[in-house]
């Protein structure tokens, strides 16, 4: 058991650093990508609301492509489609040649899942708003801006939140696909280590623990913001 632990230690006897290197990897990944994600899926509600028909289609289509394919494969089109494309956007131009980091990769990919998902919780907040109370802000002369700033987006987020939890759960569990692309996160550290000591056992025991731990901070923080959101209501 002491042995085993030692593998655990911290500095050159042990794994320690590596895999906190690891989680830091991990939660820097996702709160990179999270207002990617929440911008993206937002933009995309706003415009299956609009009435162009054209933007209502493209938005159905986007939502539609990257909640069914999978989140593997999604990292795979955005790491080398997109770095063929940066190497044919550069070639012909004669710029310097760039290189498509992985995780810079896995924040573009996983941003767009997120946003096709988080675009239907939107959505349904949306229509939990009465746009009765659009109208009274228009009554009292206020700008079309004010109104979306002062009345509906305050709403708009806490009838989202439940929601958006739940995708920001998901994100947390997607970012241990980056670790196919080379980027150094839990899963790469703890499978590398694994596969050094042939523990497996060990290290992916420990993987699981560290997600649990950061989905059980994440929730933690969760109610937090959700008990802030409806501070008015428990006033009254």
């Amino acid at each position: 058991m002491t042995e085993l632990l030692s593998l655990l230690a911290y500095g050159d006897a042990g794994w320690g650093d590596e895999i906190i290197g690891g989680v830091l990897v991990t939660v820097s990944l996702s709160l990179a990508t999270l207002p990617v994600g929440i911008a993206g899926g937002l933009a995309m509600a706003l415009a299956k609301r609009s009435a162009d028909p054209a933007l209502r289609l493209s938005a159905n289509i986007y939502t539609t492509i990257f909640r069914g394919l999978p989140e593997l494969l999604t990292l795979f089109l955005v790491y080398y489609g997109g770095q063929s494309l940066i190497n044919a956007m550069t070639g012909a131009t004669g710029l310097p040649a760039l290189t498509l980091s992985s995780f810079v990769s896995g924040m573009i990919a996983l941003g767009l899942v997120f946003s096709a998902f988080a675009s239907e919780v939107f959505l349904s907040a949306f229509q939990a708003i009465s746009p009765g109370q659009a109208e009274a802000g228009r009554a009292l002369g206020m700008h079309r801006f004010a109104i979306g700033y002062k009345i509906v987006f305050p709403q708009l987020m806490r009838h989202a939140l439940p929601g958006l939890s739940n995708c920001w759960q998901n994100l947390l569990k997607d970012t241990a696909l980056v670790s196919v692309i080379g980027l150094a996160d839990i899963m790469r550290q703890t499978g590398v280590a694994a596969r050094v000591t042939r523990e497996p056992f060990l290290f992916f025991s420990l993987a699981c623990v560290l997600f649990l731990i950061l989905t059980f901070v994440s929730g933690i923080g969760i109610s937090r913001i959700e008990q802030w959101t409806r501070r008015g209501e428990a006033a009254r």
